[in-house]
């Protein structure tokens, strides 16, 4: 579009003075049209720049906006994804620990297992799963409960698990091993207990198993 209006405005002025040149009257023309003509090819000009000029701020405009949305669709992206981790509704993975409760005396109860997951959270863990000795896992989120099961088993969201548990969890190693480790802390209460909490650190840790999405049926966004 730029192009061909360039190259109007050159047609344009070409065609006149070529008009002016070789028109037998323009001699006999009075000075008082000449101006006007001057006049009137001048205005053309300026109104022909203006469009240039305003096809070119357009175009920029046009560029910048596509830069814009992109941008926007890059952040809903990772917006969409920390959210989903968080949610559960996607697998993650990172640095972070796998942390063992074998039983002793006294089999692990809900309560040492929900202080645990606490004390995770609050040292920052963004994404956590709790697996039993048969291999199954559930994906632990906001609104994860825990209950005693018989024999020794723990029923997370519902679903029974059997012992040893294992919570592999993603966050900072150093700050979460420390956390658990704390005196008075999950690790001494599973001692007193009887039984065991083994921290292992883990460059990557995997937490596969998914939360199914909760579906609303009161809570509204408020726009």
């Amino acid at each position: 579009m730029i192009a061909l209006l360039l190259g109007l405005l050159g047609f344009t002025l070409v065609v006149q003075l070529r008009t002016t040149s070789t028109d037998p009257t323009s001699a006999a023309t009075r000075q008082e049209d000449l101006v006007r003509i001057f006049s009137d090819l001048d205005s053309r000009e300026k109104r022909l720049r203006q469009d240039i000029e305003s096809l070119e701020e357009s175009q920029r405009q046009l560029r910048s906006g596509e830069q814009g949305r992109q941008a926007a669709l890059e952040e809903a992206t990772r917006r969409a994804d920390e959210l989903g981790i968080l949610a559960g509704t996607l697998p993650a993975r990172g640095p972070g620990l796998g942390v063992r409760f074998e039983a002793g005396s006294k089999p692990i109860s809900a309560y040492r297992i929900l202080d645990a997951v606490q004390e995770l959270r609050g040292a920052g863990a963004e994404a956590m799963q709790i697996s039993g000795g048969d291999g199954a896992s559930v994906r632990i989120i906001a609104s994860t409960y825990f209950l005693d099961g018989g024999d020794g088993a723990l029923v997370v969201d519902g679903r029974p698990l059997t012992g040893p548990f294992t919570i592999t969890v993603i966050g900072d190693p150093t700050t979460m091993a420390t956390a658990l480790k704390i005196p008075g802390g999950v690790a001494a209460s599973v001692a007193g207990d009887g039984g065991t909490v083994i921290v292992e650190d883990r460059e990557v840790a995997e937490v596969s198993a998914l939360h199914a999405p909760v579906k609303l049926e009161h809570a509204r966004p408020v726009s």
